[in-house]
């Protein structure tokens, strides 16, 4: 732990990070940083849960400079805790392993309900504490009986350490609320271990909780659980059977699908950044009253300075600005700029965002680039970590160019374009960024990319027109051929997509308005408990 991080004994509003804010640069992270900065008659915390502290051999590094009004800051790591207690032998409650048996039951049905044992802080101090679920004799009783009832053919080993991973982070959570600074209100900006702690503290505490999605967490779980192999087990592909084949991915999946009903259950305000994911919120159990739209806003003005800096006629460059990660799939983006540079020969396709989440990942798509020769060598632009300046990648020859994090005022200028080609997304800042600063939108239909892009708030804003274009996923044909319609400067697509960009931007998604959402939330809810929050609203 950093004893330089702020601490206090109280603050206005506590946020918990899961996996961004301080280390991880852009999205969600951006988000918390902007509502601080931009809310400065409100004190703020910070509850950081990451996976472990090493990923790759390095230490975490910060990558914000703390606003003023960030009073304090505690970092919490889930998986990398060495184990405090050694193994003895012992019983192990009866009640408590009976509630377990009902936990565990709840998370196999599609029932909505929530045991009601899991919102008392005591079940996990008390009841059955951690100790007690590495070590008891009913402990093991239970994990076994499940183990031979579902998945017998699967390597016990993994099973066990599976369940183990699943459940260990729901009590170093709670030790965590145990030891949280006082405070008015409790906000997550998703469901899953921060929308836990928000939760459950909620419950501990009495003070109101406000959800935020920014994605909506269980979908984007999912895609990641059914998508991973390091969660499959070695056996010969003619024994395995579908069910027992996916047992273990499933038990991640109803784990965060009911993590995500105990969240929604008990938030005050459950927000959204679209009306397409309040009706998946609602779908997945939200309650309807309690839902609500604040779009994300950006500051405009500030953006709306770099149009100065734009050529006339902009180069061919189309930008992605983004993680690169899988579900980013750069892959597609990169096959794009290649079947667009058939017609389109001085075409270049540039990737900017943090390279340093999935290693493998980033140099299979550097590889993928070098293949199909609209790249000459491994280099990516990141910083101080470069051996390449930034203005030296973009006077390379290089079709395809990656810059690390980079700041987006600095490339917006160079950009005819920018893109998304994403398999899932919540409500891209980014596509905001670039309208504000004149670049129209390509990207594929996920999130709120198409409201963004040909409008969703009203028919008003619909009627203003396309601000880019929307394509299927995982289609580097229509994406190519939109880049290739958009960048035919003679058609006067693009000057009539960048017109519509500047006036939805300016009309509907200023930083100002968004702040001013929030400042009304917290006024609202600073004052109260849960109860009397809860009664009011719905009042």
């Amino acid at each position: 732990m950093n004893q330089n991080f702020p601490k206090s004994e109280s603050v206005d509003i506590i946020l918990f990070s899961e996996g961004t804010y301080p280390y991880v640069k852009g999205g969600v992270s951006s988000w918390i940083l902007q509502l601080m900065q931009g809310l400065p008659d409100f004190t703020f915390g910070v509850c950081f849960v990451g996976a472990q502290e090493i990923v790759d051999g390095k230490k975490l590094e910060l990558s914000y400079e703390f606003p003023p009004n960030l009073k304090h800051l505690e970092v919490h790591y889930l998986f990398d805790k060495t184990e405090e207690t050694q193994a003895k032998r012992k019983k192990g409650s009866k009640e408590g392993f009976a509630a377990v048996a009902e936990l565990y039951k709840s998370f196999k049905t599609q029932d909505k309900s929530i045991p009601k044992m899991i919102q008392d802080i005591e079940f996990y101090t008390k009841d059955v504490t951690f100790d007690d679920f590495l070590h008891s004799e009913r402990a093991w009783n239970f994990i076994n009986e499940i183990y031979m009832q579902n998945c017998p053919d699967i390597p016990f080993v993994d099973y066990f350490w599976t369940l183990r991973n699943i459940h260990k982070p729901i009590w170093i959570l709670a030790q965590i609320v145990q030891n949280l600074p006082k405070t008015k209100i409790y906000h997550a900006p998703s469901t899953g271990y921060a929308g836990f702690l928000g939760a459950l503290a909620s419950y501990t505490n009495n003070r109101p909780f406000i959800l935020t999605e920014h994605g909506i967490y269980t979908r984007e779980r999912k895609i990641d659980m059914l998508s991973a192999d390091w969660v499959e087990f070695k056996k010969p592909s003619l024994l395995q059977q579908p069910e027992e084949y996916n047992y273990i991915k499933r038990m991640w999946v109803n784990f965060f699908d009911k993590i995500g009903v105990f969240c929604y259950n008990r938030s005050n305000y459950i927000l959204s950044l679209f009306s397409g994911a309040q009706k998946i919120q609602i779908n997945f159990g939200a309650d309807a009253k309690r839902t609500r739209v604040i779009p994300n806003g950006v500051n405009v003005d500030a953006l709306m300075e770099t149009i100065q800096y734009r050529a006339a006629t902009p180069k061919p460059i189309v930008t992605l600005i983004g993680r690169v990660v899988p579900i980013k799939d750069i892959k597609t983006f990169i096959r794009a700029i290649k079947i667009a540079s058939e017609q389109i020969p001085d075409i270049e396709g540039w990737i900017v965002g943090a390279v340093d989440e999935d290693k493998e990942y980033v140099e299979e798509c550097q590889q993928m680039a070098i293949s199909l020769h609209m790249k000459k060598q491994m280099q990516i632009f990141d910083g101080n970590k470069s051996t390449m300046t930034q203005e030296q990648i973009i006077a390379s020859e290089e079709k395809i160019k990656f810059f690390g994090h980079t700041n987006i005022k600095e490339i917006l200028p160079h950009s005819a374009l920018q893109t998304l080609s994403s398999i899932s997304e919540g409500m891209p800042l980014v596509i905001l960024e670039g309208f504000a600063a004149g670049v129209p939108c390509i990207a594929t239909d996920v999130g709120s990319c198409k409201d963004l892009i040909e409008g969703g708030i009203n028919a008003e804003d619909i009627s203003i027109g396309s601000a880019g274009a929307i394509t299927g996923i995982a289609n580097p044909d229509a994406l190519a051929k939109e880049y290739v319609r958009f960048l035919d400067f003679d058609n006067g697509v693009w000057e009539k997509a960048q017109a519509v960009a500047l006036e939805r931007v300016q009309k509907y998604y200023r930083q100002e308005m968004f702040l001013e959402d929030y400042r009304e939330i917290y006024n609202e809810a600073k004052g109260l408990t849960w109860d009397a929050f809860q009664a009011k609203e719905q009042n």
